[in-house]
């Protein structure tokens, strides 16, 4: 019989299926050793460090939030060192004896604290933002799957300051508003990380070594804001509002010529340690209403959340609409009967009597309203919104603030004469109060745009700047000319016109005022304003009143001039403006 090999008892057909088989598998064996070198060698730090993961054990460390600061270093919000208490399900020995202490340190309900011990998960919080002395005394006790990680907690050295600029933070020291939202990312920080060694339990392993991933600090925030200047703007706001029993009382203090913010006090304010509780006692009606609507609304910053109807300060923008267009001269002049009609429409003068004849320079210190549609139909509807826009009216200022509000007016193709008419004195359209300050600003520092601010820079903790910060602005916004001639108009405004309230002996202050109806028109209710810039011939500040709701007398230039007033007398010194020489010889 003939020797066919090892394989001769197969016949031919099965012989191959067993070859292809065979080399399948060796295939398959090749494949992966090939794959296991892969692993030992390419890819095994990756693997090693899944195998770690399986038996570490993460703990968060937070980072320190950076401090907000003003423009002199005193600190504004500021980092508490509080504690964070946690249990690990798996390594706890004595549960009782974990509940009843961790209820009777934290003062929490023994069920609450019974539920998250007894919760079978990776780590369970207990409490955060427990006070340090608390944590080191439960720290104290030992126990097996109880930690206690230091944290931090958000405080604010002055409370109400500027809370509805600064905003505060979250459970986990997110920003929530203001500035601590605006720039959350540079206050953030990074988080660390503890890593402990457990079993395949869970259960930490004793005497193993813990590794800690370390946090990097938050950046400080350099703000514009001046505390001093803040507190009496703020100090001052209150007594207005409980002087005239008004709904809230708002101040700015900027400078014109770059758009820093040294002061934005809206007053009732609200504590920013304790952001959640409401700064008043809600009547009936409002303590049906949802606690968040009634919390949004006591956050909410008057100055660029909300829009209003400017009215007469307004007439600053007209003024300068004319004289770039040239429809009018200083010399021109206008008759105020009283009134005027347009259209269908009696437009009425506050004087009802009239002004009689007065030129163009005196329909502004008279704040003459039938004046102001005749300088407003010269202007037209095309040019209103050509300088309406070119003094930022038309889009958001883009200050640093979350939720500013935008521009409400009428197309412009929709706007007839009567709209026409009443836009040109500050009607039919409406605003935010820092959209209107920005703009005058533009008109009184030589026709330069800019945007309004409160970050400078942010800086490391040895105070060495990291991040400096840029904002747009628009040269020649108005002509140069323009704006000399409409400063010198409104310190005529102060020294003679309806402004006279805002004057001071020995210092140059130019303004406007403003009384405007609040919709729907026949309420009764109005918001009194002023913007007074100084010195009127080379403005350095410009400041702001709104008076929401005054009761009683509610005229602009009777109430909201005087705050202002008031306040230039006690910053204009601090600041570094001193009164004129010579005017303080004319008084002697």
């Amino acid at each position: 019989m003939k020797d066919n090999g090892t394989f001769g008892w197969l016949s031919t057909s099965h012989r191959k299926k067993l070859v292809l088989m065979i080399a399948a598998i060796l295939m398959v064996c090749i494949l992966e050793c090939v794959r296991l070198g892969v692993i030992m060698t390419v890819k095994s730090e990756y693997y090693m460090q899944k195998a770690d993961e399986l038996h570490q054990r993460e703990r968060r460390i937070k980072a320190k939030r950076g401090r907000i600061l003003d423009r002199n270093g005193e600190i504004l919000a500021a980092n508490e060192v509080v504690c964070t208490v946690s249990v690990i399900h798996s390594q706890i020995e004595d549960e009782d004896k974990v509940i009843k202490v961790l209820a009777g340190e934290l003062d929490m309900d023994v069920e609450e604290v019974t539920k998250k011990v007894k919760k079978v998960s990776s780590m369970e919080y207990i409490k955060t933002n427990v006070a340090k002395d608390i944590g080191d005394a439960i720290r104290e006790y030992d126990l097996p799957g109880v930690k206690i990680d230091e944290d931090y907690k958000r405080v604010y050295p002055y409370n109400e300051l500027a809370s509805k600029v600064l905003g505060f933070t979250g459970a986990d020291n997110q920003g929530i508003l203001g500035l601590e939202a605006k720039y959350d990312t540079y206050l953030s920080g990074t988080n660390g990380q503890i890593l402990t060694l457990s079993d395949a339990g869970g259960i930490e392993i004793k005497g193993s070594r813990e590794d800690r991933i370390l946090p990097v600090d938050g950046q400080d925030l350099y703000t514009t804001l001046d505390v001093n200047i803040q507190k009496y703007a703020t100090q001052l706001a209150w007594e207005t509002m409980v002087k005239k029993e008004a709904k809230q009382v708002s101040i700015i203090v900027m400078r014109p010529d770059n758009g820093e913010i040294l002061a934005m006090a809206n007053v009732p304010e609200y504590n920013l340690n304790s952001p959640y509780e409401l700064n008043y006692e809600p009547d009936e009606e409002e303590a049906q209403k949802d606690k968040m609507d009634l919390l949004n609304n006591m956050w909410r910053n008057f100055c660029i959340n909300d829009t209003y109807e400017p009215g007469s300060i307004f007439k600053t923008v007209t003024a300068t609409a004319a004289l770039e267009t040239g429809v009018v001269g200083l010399n021109d002049s206008f008759t105020c009967s009283g009134a005027t009609v347009v259209s269908d429409r009696r437009i009425r003068c506050h004087k009802t009597t009239g002004h009689g004849t007065q030129d163009f320079t005196h329909t502004v210190y008279n704040s003459c309203n039938p004046a102001f549609v005749e300088w407003g139909r010269r202007v037209g509807t095309d040019n209103m919104y050509l300088y309406m826009g070119k003094l930022g009216l038309l889009a958001k200022t883009g200050i640093d603030l979350s939720g500013e509000a935008g521009t409400i007016i009428h197309k412009q193709e929709n706007v007839g004469a009567v709209e026409l008419a009443t836009m040109s004195f500050g009607q039919s359209f409406q605003i935010t109060p820092v959209q209107m300050l920005r703009a005058v600003s533009a008109i009184v520092n030589g026709g330069r745009l800019v945007t309004p601010h409160f970050g400078l820079y942010t800086g490391s903790s040895d105070g060495s700047v990291v991040n400096e910060f840029a904002y747009s602005t628009q040269d020649e916004a108005i002509s140069s000319q323009t704006s000399e001639t409409m400063k010198k108009i409104l310190e005529g405004v102060v020294s003679e016109g309806g402004g006279t309230k805002a004057y001071i002996d020995g210092y140059s202050i130019g303004g406007k005022t403003a009384t405007s109806q609040k919709l729907p028109r026949g309420s009764g209710k109005y918001i009194s304003s002023f913007i007074g810039f100084a010195p009127a011939d080379n403005p350095q500040v410009i400041a702001m009143c709104l008076i929401d709701e005054p009761t009683g007398v509610y005229y602009g230039g009777t109430i909201a001039a005087p705050v202002v007033k008031t306040l230039y007398e006690n910053i204009l010194p601090y600041i570094g403006i001193e009164r004129s020489v010579q005017l303080e010889k004319n008084d002697d």
